[in-house]
């Protein structure tokens, strides 16, 4: 009713998550009662899928929806509302945050519970990647690291590495492998193999550098950790921006593990400062990663799939292998420093989906 308020018509309303879902379940509503509503398109935009938003029926008698009229999926499920379902369900367009995610919410495997929705509505259904800040994420201009640098001043660089490891309190030197982590401490971010593997990967004598907080456990464990290898891992259990950036800077490696992942940034931005990434071949991870093959010269990280230990171990080996290369490793920074994923590309692709969204609403489908 806020929109009949300030005399305001949208062509198109994006949602975002679970949490604005029930906006599009309005809209759709007042769609059937309304003759200035049938022209206004949806397109919900799904960022993490696991969380979907599952309620008692009451919530939705707030908003004026009626409690009683079910998804077929929610009178299956306890008669629970599910707001992520309703977002997908009454939108004219589905997007999420990358091609391969679009793709694996719809198996079972990624789907949590809601593939077969997904699945029919494959036609409608887009991956469009999150882009980067440049202006907020660039090692030419950033004022939280030690020295700045760019494409062309790649040794600058080993100043911001150098500077990290004397606020971890590790040795100091630029022919140390330094491998940072900037994560919600939770299974999804692969914490669960990263445990399992870290006490080797620290008798490899690299150095490790963690950034975040989440799951009491892993930040309990990370902690004892640190404290077991005060020589080479340092875990800074709290929310700081501007460590994540001297991170992102000053790391050789970046690590992302994860179980799933949507879209993920931080490889992105590690990229962007120079940083290679050892990640899982899942969701956004797979669409901006490209693994490095030695016999060509293409890649820009490393990369595997199968989601365990031994594997990441595996990703990690090669990487310090190549590290010890320094011609190899330089050309490798200097592709993933060419990277660009700003929001240019993104932004006419959403641009794309909305002329569709308001077709589609046009044609009352």
């Amino acid at each position: 009713r806020m929109l009949e308020k300030i005399d305001f018509q949208p062509e198109v309303i994006n949602c975002n998550d679970w949490h604005s879902a029930l906006i599009v379940n309005l809209v759709n509503k007042l769609s059937e009662e309304e003759q200035a509503y049938q022209r206004v398109a949806t397109v919900f935009t799904i960022h993490n899928l696991a969380y979907q938003g599952i309620f008692d029926p009451s919530v939705v008698s707030s908003v004026g929806l009626d409690e009683s009229d079910l998804l077929e999926l929610e009178k299956e499920r306890e008669g629970k509302i599910n707001f992520m379902a309703r977002g997908i369900s009454f939108s004219d367009v589905v997007s999420t945050v990358s091609e391969e995610y679009a793709k694996e919410i719809q198996s079972k495997e990624y789907g949590a519970g809601l593939e077969e929705l997904l699945a029919d509505k494959r036609d409608r259904l887009f991956g469009i990647l999150n882009g980067v800040d440049y202006q907020v994420f660039n090692p030419q201009t950033d004022s939280h690291i030690a020295l700045n640098y760019d494409l062309h001043s790649l040794d600058h660089k080993g100043a911001n590495k150098k500077a990290l490891q004397r606020e971890c309190s590790f040795e100091v030197g630029t022919d140390i492998p330094l491998m940072g982590m900037i994560s919600r401490l939770t299974d999804q971010k692969g914490l669960d193999i990263l445990v399992e593997a870290i006490r080797t990967v620290l008798e490899l004598e690299v150095q490790f550098v963690v950034l975040g907080t989440g799951d009491f456990r892993y930040q309990d464990l990370l902690t004892h950790l640190a404290e077991e290898f005060p020589h080479n891992m340092k875990a800074f259990i709290k929310f700081d921006a501007a460590l994540a950036q001297r991170i992102y800077a000053g790391c050789d490696m970046f690590l992302m593990p994860s179980r799933f992942e949507p879209c993920g940034l931080g490889q992105l931005i590690s990229m962007a400062y120079g940083t290679i990434p050892i990640v899982r071949r899942t969701g956004g991870l797979a669409d901006t990663v490209k693994d490095f093959d030695p016999r060509t010269g293409t890649g820009i990280g490393f990369v595997f799939q199968n989601y365990n230990a031994m594997h990441l171990l595996v990703a990690i080996v090669r990487a310090l292998e190549h590290f010890r290369d320094e011609g190899t490793w330089r050309s490798l920074m200097e592709r993933a420093m060419s990277c660009d994923f700003s929001w240019d590309s993104s932004a006419h692709k959403y641009e794309e989906i909305y002329k569709l969204a308001i077709e589609l609403r046009k044609k009352g489908h």
